[in-house]
C-alpha cells in the first residue's frame, strides 16, 4: 500500500517525513520494514519476465527491496535527483562511483583535504587498477583547473572537508569539470541536503555516507549515489546489483527513522557548533579553530552562500604546544579528559563525538599525506550533538584548563 499522492514542491523537511512511505496491506503508519532475502513469484511466466527486467517486481533483495527502495527516494527527493542508489557503507558508495566512472588509462582530479580513506581509495587502491589521481588543494580552483588532462574522467571534492572543514565553490568546479568533459562528484555526507543541495550548483553526482548525519544516532552503516537515471540507475545500478555492494532492509529502514529529523538536529546542532566555535576561539590553550561559520574562517562567505547561512556541525581546533610530541600528547590530554564526549571517530550523532584526525580518521596516510591535508598532531575534531552547550563547554575545559 502506497501513502496518498503527495503535492508537488514540496519543503525537504516536509520530504524527508512523508515521501516514499509504503506501507503493507495492514496501512502502519510507520513505513513496512521488508526483511526478506528473496521474494515470491506467483508464477513461472511472471518470474521469468521479472528477472529479465521486462516487468516490475521483487524478486531478490541484492536486485531491489521495498524498504531500500523507499530510501532512495527519499534521499533523491531531498537532494533534488533524479534517483539515488542505496549501498552498504559510505565507502562502499565511492567505491561504486570508481568503479563505475572510471577505467584504466583515466585520470581523477580530487581534494588533498579528503577523508583519509577516501584519499587511500583513490590515491592507492584505485593506482592499482590503473587509475592516476592527482591531489590539490581544495580551495585554489587554478589549482583544480591546472591537474586536469586530456584523460581526466572525474572531479571529486567533499565539502566541508574532514576535519579541517575546508569548503570547494561547487559551481565553479562543477563549470571547469564539464568544460573539460569530466564530471564532479560532491561527498555530501557533513553538510547534508539540509545545508546545500550539490546537484543545484552543478555537481553530476552526490554521495553520502549515511552513517553519519542521515542516522543521526549511531547505529547503523549506509551510504548512496544520487544523480540521473541514466548514470546511477541505469550504469551504477547494474554494476550494484552484480557486486553486491547492497544496503541492508533494516538499515535502510533505520536510516529513514534518522532522516525524519535530519533537518531538526543538523539546524540545532549547527547552533550549538558556532557558539562552541566562538567559545574556543577565546580560549588560551586553543592556537586556532577550524569552522566555517565563523567570520574568521577564509571561506565564511562562501559557507554562508552555499551551506543555506549554517556553518555545520563539525569544528576542529589545534591545541598549543611545540613539536609533534608536545603536540599529540597535549590532543591527547584534552580527549582523554572529557567525560561526556564519546571519544569516537564517527560522526553525525546526536551525541557529540571527539578524535584525534591524525591517529584515526586519517592515520592510515604517511606524515606527508597528512600533512598536505593539513592534519597536524595538535588537531582535535569535535561533531558537535545536541547535549546542553553548558555542559558541552565545561567538559572540555577539564583537559583544555589542565595544559601545561
Amino acid at each position: 500500500m502506497t501513502d496518498k499522492k503527495l503535492p508537488p514542491g514540496l519543503h525537504p523537511d516536509t520530504l524527508a517525513v512523508r515521501e516514499a512511505v509504503e506501507r503493507s496491506q495492514w496501512g502502519e503508519h510507520s513505513e513496512a520494514l521488508y526483511l526478506a532475502s528473496s521474494f515470491v513469484q506467483p508464477n513461472a511466466e511472471t518470474a521469468a519476465r521479472r528477472f529479465a527486467a521486462q516487468e516490475e517486481g521483487y524478486t531478490y533483495t541484492r536486485t531491489g527491496n521495498p524498504t531500500v527502495t523507499s530510501f532512495e527516494r527519499r534521499l533523491a527527493a531531498m537532494e533534488g535527483t533524479e534517483c539515488a542508489i542505496a549501498t552498504s557503507t559510505g565507502m562502499s558508495a565511492i567505491l561504486l562511483v570508481a568503479l563505475t566512472v572510471l577505467k584504466t588509462g583515466d585520470h581523477v582530479v580530487c581534494s588533498q583535504s579528503m577523508f583519509g580513506s577516501t584519499i587511500k581509495l583513490l590515491g592507492t587502491e584505485m593506482a592499482r587498477f590503473g587509475v592516476e589521481t592527482s591531489f590539490v588543494s581544495q580551495t585554489d580552483v587554478d589549482a583544480w583547473k591546472a591537474a586536469i588532462r586530456p584523460n581526466t574522467r572525474l572531479l571529486f571534492a567533499e565539502t566541508p572537508t574532514n576535519p579541517l572543514t575546508d569548503l570547494c565553490d561547487i559551481a565553479a568546479l562543477a563549470e571547469l569539470a564539464h568544460a573539460h568533459g569530466a564530471l564532479l562528484a560532491v561527498d555530501n555526507s557533513f553538510a547534508t541536503p539540509v545545508l546545500q543541495q550539490p546537484v543545484k550548483l552543478g555537481a553530476d553526482l552526490v554521495v553520502h555516507s549515511g552513517t553519519k548525519f542521515l542516522d543521526g544516532q549511531g547505529r547503523v552503516m549506509a551510504g548512496a549515489v544520487c544523480g540521473t537515471v541514466a548514470l546511477v540507475d541505469k550504469v551504477m545500478g547494474t554494476f550494484l546489483r552484480s557486486g553486491g555492494l547492497n544496503l541492508s532492509p533494516f538499515n535502510a529502514w533505520v536510516v529513514m527513522k534518522g532522516m525524519e529529523t535530519l533537518s531538526l538536529r543538523v539546524k540545532a546542532e549547527s547552533a550549538s557548533a558556532l557558539e562552541l566555535a566562538r567559545w574556543l576561539e577565546g580560549h588560551p590553550k586553543v592556537a586556532r579553530v577550524y569552522y566555517p561559520g565563523l567570520e574568521s574562517h577564509p571561506q565564511h562567505a562562501l559557507a554562508m552562500r552555499q551551506q543555506n547561512g549554517m556553518g555545520g556541525a563539525v569544528l576542529a581546533f589545534d591545541v598549543v604546544g611545540q613539536g609533534a610530541e608536545q603536540l599529540r600528547a597535549n590532543a591527547f590530554h584534552v580527549v582523554d579528559s572529557t567525560l561526556l564526549c564519546s571519544i569516537t571517530a564517527n560522526l553525525g550523532d546526536v551525541k557529540t563525538t571527539i578524535t584525534h584526525p591524525a591517529s584515526t580518521s586519517h592515520g592510515r596516510l604517511t606524515e606527508e599525506q597528512r600533512q598536505s591535508a593539513g592534519v597536524g598532531q595538535g588537531l582535535v575534531r569535535i561533531s558537535v550533538g545536541l547535549e546542553h552547550l553548558d555542559d558541552l563547554k565545561a567538559d572540555l575545559l577539564r583537559g583544555l584548563d589542565t595544559l601545561t
